[in-house]
């Protein structure tokens, strides 16, 4: 360092800053590579990350110097978000600018590195965004400032005009940085004050005069100052602490009734929350509290709402992160406030799990959905190397991710309703198939397996025609395909009843035990041949021989929508056939057609509607839809798939149904699937100030239209279900 610094008659080499080291006041200048790293993982303070943005080994052992910073970069780059770090760097901002106010202004003694629109903030904006988004994506780990600039822009994390302002602006101050140092070797960052002086700088950027160069600079520089100022706020906005300045600016934010948000404001502030004891948690909080209320008061029902917020701010042990990155981010607090006033499910889910808010920083999280394949394939990879516990937590976090994920992207109109089902049951396929593998893994491992045997699980209901809500169960049932006298090769073997039987236990287990990460889904396989009398697994000679010989008609009319999700591609196609020459055998029309009305009749006696607005079990709602259009599978052949779309349009052309049986299904399970989101309520009556939102999403411009719209869909399906059953019995 003396020999890069020392000044002699022939000059010096470069200036050397070491203050950025671990703990420089006590540390010595060298310090060993554990010591640091250490350090790094267990006592940095947050902006430390920022500083390692632009680290790179320049000297002595390379080598060493790259297992250092490899080393740390889980410290410098995060998948969860840490918006701490973003706070840090504000404040660093902040304090730069209290304790150099004589260069914050643009004009004569300007200072280019540190002032309003200067460079450091120029670093500061770059630097934040690479923090909030390389820790998912290392393509934007840049350490020099033009490049990570150029690295977020290619990414769509900054738009293209931004990115090409701030590189302009960069290169234009560190140009006129260097023409203020080369004059007497100055180690200054600030103009000149003294007009000849700044005119000389200015003829050296081939100007006329200090006039000219302010001139160039001013437009680059307020530039700068407005994009940084997205992510600054000098004034910190916080709430009042005075009650009657409170109201009022509660009164502004535009809600009508001050004081439950005021009540709720003096509550959070007692610190009695857990997530709010700390210091640091209720700094945060402030920060955030004043755009998000703002949100909620925007909302169709700000107390219902606040109530959530309320909930969740209870709910959590540490809030910090949570509260840091709302307050970074303003439209993460306005979806926030859109899923505390519309969504108590997604709420509910917030309130147990944090880090689902990080993904809504991910362009990803409302890209198309990935079909049901690729979702298990990444399943299956992200467990595949845990312990089967630690998978059963694994597919649960990741399924809660993708269902909130898909009623975000319902609740903020992002794809279709009928698109949301599909992708709510795509998802539950995954999980099904990833988690029968892994536990068919974890099985063999004591019982080993049966050579040649597969087990197929079958699904029905709304899960078997892809048609899923949030809030659906998943009818399954488990189909064996080996012979009977056939043993298990394990330590401890079974037989082939017994092995697929307590394999499937441990399936059904798999899927809807409450782990640490909580439930997945309720599971029924009622519909299994005998219902709950029977095995839970049965042979597929077995469901065959009772399926032709003892099956209800109910039951052949629960087959229609059968779907195998696993088992190799022989098997399935071998259910799938099997189901279908089961469907298309011989059978008494007219007795199907009096069994299905006697059915149908029976669970409106056991089951009745909630409420005049339950699309499901109401007259000419959903369910006599789907009563119709198996009766008509069964008794005529056509149609034959499990999608309740598909069969239709079948039906249509063969003549059977009129063409608006398919566009009054559409409406009614758009409406069934934001309702369950919506007003989780068997009633599906939404609140007043859901109406409008409920219409928008279902294609209708008010609650009026819609309400209009649902009423005619049933009566024509009402019509069409008469007509169906129709006929002595």
């Amino acid at each position: 360092i003396e020999l890069l610094q020392n000044r002699t008659a022939e000059g010096y080499v470069v200036r050397v800053d070491m203050r950025l080291r671990p703990s420089p006041e006590v540390t010595p200048i060298a310090l060993s590579v554990d010591a640091a790293v250490s350090y790094y993982e267990s006592s940095a303070l947050p902006w430390e990350r920022a500083a390692f943005i632009r680290a790179r080994p320049c000297g002595g052992d390379l080598d060493l110097g790259r297992r250092f910073l490899d080393a740390i970069q889980p410290f410098v780059w995060r998948r969860s978000l840490d918006f701490g770090v973003v706070d840090e760097i504000r404040a660093i901002s902040t304090r730069i600018r209290d304790h150099y106010l004589q260069g914050q202004r643009l004009g004569p003694g300007y200072d280019l590195k540190r002032g309003r629109g200067g460079i450091r903030e120029v670093e500061f904006f770059a630097q934040i965004q690479q923090l909030i988004h390389a820790g998912r994506n290392p393509a934007l780990r840049a350490p020099a400032t033009l490049d990570a600039l150029s690295a977020l822009g290619d990414a769509g994390k900054l738009e293209m005009a931004d990115v090409e302002a701030l590189s302009t602006a960069y290169r234009l101050l560190r140009t006129v940085e260097h023409r203020v140092q080369m004059i007497a070797d100055a180690q200054t960052h600030l103009l000149p004050i003294a007009h000849e002086d700044l005119a000389e700088v200015a003829r050296l950027h081939g100007l006329p005069d200090g006039g000219a160069l302010l001139s160039l600079l001013g437009p680059h520089v307020a530039r700068v100052e407005a994009l940084f100022g997205t992510l600054s706020d000098d004034r910190g906005g916080k709430l009042s602490n005075d009650p009657t300045v409170l109201r009022s600016e509660l009164h502004a934010m535009g809600y009508s009734d001050a004081e439950l948000p005021a009540t709720h404001v003096a509550e959070w502030r007692t610190g009695r929350a857990r997530s709010l004891r700390s210091t640091a948690a209720r700094e945060a909080f402030e920060t955030m509290l004043p755009p998000l209320l703002a949100a909620i008061a925007q909302g169709p029902d700000p107390a219902r709402a606040l109530n959530r917020f309320s909930d969740l701010v209870e709910r959590l042990s540490s809030g910090v992160n949570l509260y840091r990155l709302i307050g970074a981010q303003p439209d993460l607090g306005k979806l926030l406030a859109l899923i505390l006033s519309q969504a108590p499910a997604l709420a509910d889910q917030l309130a147990g799990r944090r880090d689902l808010l990080d993904g809504l920083l991910d362009a990803s999280t409302f890209g198309l959905p990935a079909d049901a394949a690729e979702l298990a394939d990444r399943f299956r990879e992200a467990i595949a190397r845990e312990p089967f516990d630690r998978a059963l937590d694994r597919v649960r976090r990741l399924v809660g991710e993708r269902r909130f994920a898909l009623g975000v992207q319902l609740l903020t109109a992002h794809r279709d309703p009928i698109t949301v089902a599909e992708g709510y049951s795509d998802v539950a396929e995954a999980s099904i198939i990833a988690l029968a593998g892994a536990t068919e893994e974890e099985f063999a491992r004591t019982h080993g397996r049966i050579e040649g045997g597969e087990l197929v699980v079958l699904a029905l209901g709304r899960l078997g025609g892809r048609a899923l809500t949030h809030a659906s169960d998943l009818d399954l049932i488990l189909l064996f395909d080996a012979p009977l006298d056939a043993c298990s090769d394990g330590r401890r073997p079974l037989g082939a009843t017994d092995y697929y039987n307590r394999l499937g236990s441990r399936i059904i287990a798999a899927l809807n035990v409450q782990t640490a990460a909580g439930p997945l889904y309720d599971v029924d396989t009622r519909l299994r041949p005998q219902g709950s009398q029977g095995m839970l697994a049965v042979s597929l000679d077995y469901f065959e021989a009772y399926q032709r010989n003892e099956a209800w008609t109910w039951e052949h009319l629960a087959l229609c929508r059968a779907r195998p999700l696993t088992g190799s591609p022989a098997a399935r196609d071998k259910v799938a056939g099997l189901i279908r020459s089961i469907l298309l055998q011989p059978r008494d029309t007219n007795k199907v057609r009096c069994d299905a009305a006697g059915m149908r009749a029976e669970m409106a006696r056991h089951k009745p509607p909630a409420g005049p607005l339950d699309i499901k079990l109401g007259p000419g709602g959903l369910v006599d839809l789907e009563f119709s259009v198996h009766t008509l599978q069964l008794t005529t052949g056509v149609g034959l798939d499990p999608r309740l779309e598909v069969a239709i349009s079948a039906l249509v052309e063969a003549g059977l149904v009129a063409s608006h049986v398919d566009p009054d299904l559409r409406l009614l399970s758009r409406m069934l699937v934001v309702l369950r989101l919506v007003a989780p309520g068997g009633a599906m009556e939404p609140p007043e100030e859901s109406r409008s939102l409920v219409a928008r999403l279902c294609g209708y411009g008010s609650w009026t239209a819609l309400l209009a719209a649902q009423t005619e869909a049933r009566q024509r399906i009402g019509e069409l279900w008469s007509r169906v059953k129709e006929g002595p019995c």
